[in-house]
């Protein structure tokens, strides 16, 4: 692979107040060699304005615009549109650093083997910036474990290889809806290297219209099945449909059921073979970090505390937050209270821990 094509591909829909920042950080790569495939997905406001006139004054643009059909479908259409052997996600709403691509490219010409490769995120808010810091959980012998519990990449920092991935793998299942690439990237990872670049090559935008916050109900709940899907394979935990079960309710059964399946699933990982064990170990605690937010998302203390009883992980747990949950087991408006000011001391924390995006993000030409 010497100086490959970048296909970068760009779903677009009603994208107007970011789009126009996420177009010209792919422009302004230091990697020019890329083409980007935008598809307006029936967008009702400017973006497909936006679009052409980027287009006209950058011909690697090609603007495909039609009506809505969805993300999996859009997804879909963008590969097979897509000319490069690397190609590489955008999310119309996310800022890409300028040696983003040049960066990924350099690692897929080094490792011709490799499949598939994400980095690391600094989060945008409003702004302002966290930037990211390595992930311990992320060692290259253990994507593969990861990929069956959690989506081991964000979405528009995945670049693909086509000269690896056979072209019959590389679509997005229609059945995993809101978790397509969660599904993608644990096939992916099951039969080929996968790597990540634990530094922030990318400004991940969170914003209450984005697909994350819209859509986090049908999100969980498709990711429970995938993840019961890869346990059930694997042999790894009795009755995995408890997962499918917790995620359409949180009541005290399904949160036995779901509790038992953790408690089954660290059982069976503990007498893995020692090369392997690392990988499952840091995937199920993750998994079990995930149920926990789900159950506390119901805003029932009472539950919350019965889950991590019968999970016998009340030592994971932030400390404030523990206290807060075993007072609110018998007074829930006081668990309610103590969680409210948790809360707001992480929002401030947050702001703490951030800069300008000013500071961060290159400037802007055209609107």
């Amino acid at each position: 692979m010497t100086v490959p094509l970048v296909s970068v591909l760009l779903p677009v829909y009603n994208a107007e107040p970011y789009l126009a920042a996420a177009l010209e950080s792919i422009l302004k790569q230091d990697y020019r060699r890329l083409e980007i495939i935008a598809i307006d997905d029936g967008s009702r406001d400017r973006s497909l304005e936006i679009m052409r006139r980027y287009q006209q004054a950058d011909d690697r643009i090609t603007i495909v615009s039609r009506e809505n059909r969805g993300l999996i479908a859009t997804l879909n259409e963008g590969l097979t549109l897509a000319k490069g052997d690397l190609i590489a996600r955008m999310d119309a709403d996310d800022i890409s650093y300028p040696s983003r691509l040049s960066r990924q490219v350099s690692l897929f010409q080094r490792q011709p083997e490799l499949a598939l490769c994400g980095s690391g995120i600094d989060t945008l808010l409003g702004d302002r910036i966290i930037r990211g810091t390595p992930n311990p959980i992320y060692q290259p012998a253990s994507l593969r474990a990861l990929s069956k519990f959690f989506t081991i990449f964000i979405h528009s920092t995945v670049v693909f290889n086509r000269r690896v991935i056979p072209q019959d793998m590389l679509t997005y299942d229609a059945h995993y809806v809101h978790a397509e690439d969660f599904d993608l990237f644990r096939r992916v990872a099951e039969r080929f290297p996968a790597v990540m670049i634990d530094e922030a090559l990318i400004a991940y935008r969170i914003h209450g219209n984005s697909v994350t916050n819209t859509h986090k109900r049908q999100m969980r709940r498709t990711h429970l099945q995938i993840v019961g899907e890869n346990l059930e394979r694997e042999e790894l935990c009795d009755g995995p449909s408890a997962l499918n079960d917790i995620g359409l309710a949180v009541t005290s059964e399904t949160i036995g059921r779901a509790a038992a399946c953790i408690l089954s699933l660290e059982a069976r990982v503990s007498a893995l073979p020692a090369e392997t064990r690392a990988g499952y170990e840091a995937g199920a605690l993750n998994f079990f970090y995930f149920l926990y937010q789900l159950v506390s998302d119901e805003r029932r203390p009472e539950l919350t505390h019965e889950f991590l009883t019968q999970t016998r992980k009340w030592g994971l747990i932030r400390r404030r937050e523990r206290y807060g949950l075993i007072a609110g087991a018998r007074v829930p408006w006081c668990s309610r209270m103590t969680l409210a000011a948790s809360s707001r001391l992480d929002a401030v924390s947050r702001y703490l821990q951030s800069v300008p995006a000013t500071s961060v993000l290159p400037q802007q030409g055209m609107r």
